[in-house]
Order: structure tokens, then sequence, then C-alpha cells
């Protein structure tokens, strides 16, 4: 059933301390309020509310905690030149979670209207959004299946919810090159499977490889394909670039991986700027090879939490295959400078891709 949402608002009596913006770190803190709805057969979404931020009662029999009907996305809102709160491409994400929804039998969210919502929400916790060089408010929409049921079907109850939290950079060293770890014993998804979906059984299958990959001081996993071992597929938190011979590679979208917001914005920026680009399968084989004849240059991984993760060094069988001599490239450090420039309003929005939320 399709109605339209009548939000409530109901504001914190007590606000929080905010934390130290030269030490955020990453999904630690969380905002005065959050954003919730409920969605039931027959009555579709209710119970719209701006609230502050606490905690949910589940029933132990909720059909989330056993069958992981679950969905969430990222994205972020930053301080603009203007003085303004900037989201970047916040209706692509709501509809890639609609997506998502759809693989996991979960209802389609009425992604104008909660843009609405989160917008309200950005207005009255406009003080959380950091102003610290790097630094921005994190935004976690989800959705969880409610019914107390045990027994396997799609639920018939379910709970949406948006919460924020202020961060600084994704990974501890900030903007320079990564170390990773090429998987070639587990696999994150297969074709038909559930890899383009941005669902928690995804996350929760990679953690014994990255945990491997840490033991090995490495920063991330490098997923390759499930029927071969051999073609690369993306980042365990981000999608994956190369430049070769001068051109931009990532592989291509083919269900196995997430459609990155990101991984797109790179894409048309690099139309934009006449930097060749190509989406194709490419193997580990291709990258050892152009790492020996110095033909490619640069590697780095493209998401909403790191933006732009240059690669200076993959882990393949034993064998380390450095990039660029370790050193972050021309290419990353543009993409990177571009993308951080256009979130906050600092370079012309040609693509629209702008929101401002307060």
């Amino acid at each position: 059933m399709s109605r339209h949402l009548e939000i409530t608002l109901r504001k914190a009596e007590t606000l929080k301390e905010k934390p130290d913006e030269g030490n955020l770190g990453f999904g630690r803190h969380f905002t005065d309020h959050m954003f919730v709805m409920r969605w039931s057969v027959g009555q579709g979404w209710q119970d719209a509310e701006i609230r502050p931020y606490g905690p949910f009662s589940l029933d132990p029999a909720a059909m989330v905690l056993h069958y992981s009907q679950e969905i969430f996305e990222g994205l972020k809102a930053y301080h603009g030149a203007d003085g303004s709160i900037i989201l970047f491409r916040p209706l692509d994400n709501l509809r890639r979670l609609n997506r998502s929804a759809v693989r996991m039998c979960m209802p389609e969210i009425p992604a104008e209207e909660v843009l609405e919502a989160l917008k309200q929400m950005i207005t009255l916790d406009r003080g959380w959004v950091p102003q610290a060089p790097g630094a921005s408010l994190y935004i976690r929409p989800a959705m969880i299946a409610t019914e107390a049921a045990v027994g396997l079907h799609p639920a018939n109850e379910y709970l949406f919810f948006i919460i924020c939290c202020p961060v600084g950079a994704y990974y501890a060293e900030g903007f320079k090159p990564t170390k990773m770890f090429v998987e070639d014993r587990y696999v994150r998804a297969t074709a038909g499977g559930v890899g383009e979906a941005k669902t928690g059984g995804n996350y929760a299958a990679s953690l014994k490889a990255f945990a491997d990959a840490k033991a090995k001081g490495c920063t991330q996993v490098l997923w390759l394909d499930a029927a071969e071992r051999k073609y690369v597929e993306e980042v365990g938190t981000s999608n994956i670039f190369f430049v070769i011979g001068g051109e931009l590679v990532t592989p291509p979208l083919g269900g196995t991986i997430l459609p990155g917001i990101t991984r797109d914005t790179v894409l048309k920026l690099a139309a934009d700027w006449g930097i060749k680009a190509s989406e194709r399968r490419i193997s580990m084989e291709e990258i050892m090879a152009a790492a020996a004849d110095g033909s490619l240059t640069e590697a780095f991984g493209s998401g909403t939490a790191a933006v732009i993760s240059p690669v200076g060094e993959f882990i393949y069988k034993d064998k380390a295959i450095q990039i660029g001599g370790g050193q972050t490239g021309p290419v990353a450090q543009r993409f990177f400078d571009g993308i951080q420039q256009l979130q906050r309003g600092q370079m012309p929005d040609s693509h629209g891709w702008l929101v401002r939320a307060a």
C-alpha cells in the first residue's frame, strides 16, 4: 500500500557532547536523532518519526536474526563552501537500496519522501556535521525484517531506519597507499547470488578472509571471481580501478559486485576529463604482467567511506606486487581531490549530484 508519509518530529531532551573532530575515527560516535518507520503487509509504510537516537526492542524470533533479511546503504553529508550542508547523490543511494530490497524480497521505500525526512534530520543535527578537513557525516540507512516467526518465508513486517555518525578517514593511514591481500581461496559472491545487493550476509561472509589479510599485514582483501579464482572483482569495502598503459580499467558490473556510487562517479568524471576508461574483465595474470613491464602505474579503490584509496602493493600467492613504487599516483590523487571538491561545492556540479540539506 502506497501513501504519503506523515513524519512526526520528537526532539531529544538531552543532547550529547560532541566528539573531538581531530579524533573522530569511523563509526564510533552517533548523532542525537535518527529516522524510523515501519512496514507491514496491508498497511505499507507507517509510523515515520524523527526521534532521539536509541536502541530498538526486537522479539527473539525477529526474522532478521534467523534468516538475515537485512539491507543497508552508506552516504555522506559535507560542509559546503557556501556554508550549506551538502548531500552527494543521495537519491542514487536510496534507489540502490530499493534494488537491494527487491533482491531480498523486502518492501521498497518511497525514496523521495525518505530524502526529505533525511534532510529534516540533518537540519536538526547540523552541528554534528564536522568541519575538519577530510571529515564528514556518514549516513547509514538500513532495513531489517522484524516479524516474529521461525519458518522460512519473506517477512510480513519490517523496520527502516537512518542513523548518522561524524567520521574522519576510513583507513587509519589516511590517504596513503594501502596493501591488499588477493584472496584466491574464499569467494565473496557467485553469479546468480546476492553479490550486487548491499546486504549484511555478504559482509559477514567476508570476515574470515579479512581477518587473515590483517594477520598478513594487509589493509583489505581483493576478491577474485568464484568460478576460476582468476579475474579481479572488487575490494572488501570498495570497487577497484587500475591504470594500465594510461587507460583506466575496472571490472564490469555483472551481478557479483556492488554497483558503487563512487565507482560510477569516477567513470563519469573520467569521461568529463578526457581520461580513457573501460569496464572489462581483468585477470591477476594480466595485473602481474603489467606490473612486471611497468605498464601498470596505479591502482586504487573507490567507495563512499574512503572516497579514493590508493593501493601501493598487492600480495598474491605469497608474492608482493608493488604498484607505482608504492606511492600515490597522479590519477588517484586527481580523483580524490576532484570528488572531494565536488562534494563540498567547490567545483561546478554539471551532473546535478549535489542536494542541499541545510
